[in-house]
């Protein structure tokens, strides 16, 4: 099970980018409303979260995804339930997806220290101790980065790949989608 949370601000694309690309490779997937469950994105769509936070356990846990926007990060980061997700995600070894600002979570959490790591510009300093590339999306490790919205497609394939650890079955999403990027 994979939980993307969102917060109200939060960027639409990079959050539904990574729910369809993952629900389409068969991952049972929840959108996890932080302040509560019908949550507006950055851009005015609102969505009918899966659950709430608090709904929210670490049972069959295999992942979680932090979408960015703002203050969609902001109250990510400031929230207690998602740090407590975070932790237990990083503890565990389970895949942690953070694109566009919400890198900045795990850079200030210092789970980026000595990690490749992309995130959207203007945002570097935040990720403390990481190597800041230069490419839509990032894996190093159980951690995967992507740069914003542009870059929502490559970050969601990249943590399906991370995901199973097997780059085939992302391609095979790639291919029946018709993306040729990837």
């Amino acid at each position: 099970m994979v939980y993307v949370f969102l917060a109200k601000g939060f960027e639409e694309l990079e959050a539904l980018a990574p729910v369809d690309v993952l629900r389409r490779a068969g991952v049972t997937v929840k959108t996890v409303g932080v302040t509560g469950k019908r949550v507006s994105g950055s851009h005015g769509i609102s969505v009918n979260c899966d659950i709430t936070v608090n709904e929210a356990t670490f049972d069959e846990l295999d992942g979680i995804i932090l979408p960015g926007g703002l203050p969609g990060t902001t109250n990510l980061e400031a929230d207690e339930r998602v740090q407590r997700f975070i932790d237990y995600a990083a503890e565990n070894g389970k895949i942690i997806g953070a694109i566009c600002a919400a890198p900045m979570i795990l850079g200030h959490k210092g789970l980026l220290q000595g990690k490749k790591s992309v995130c959207y510009t203007g945002f570097e300093k935040e990720l403390t101790g990481a190597h800041v590339l230069d490419r839509p999306a990032v894996r190093d490790g159980n951690i995967v980065t992507g740069w914003g919205a542009g870059g929502a497609m490559d970050f969601a394939l990249l943590y399906l790949e991370a995901l199973y650890d097997n780059a085939d079955i992302a391609k095979k999403i790639a291919r029946n989608m018709r993306y040729a990027a990837y």
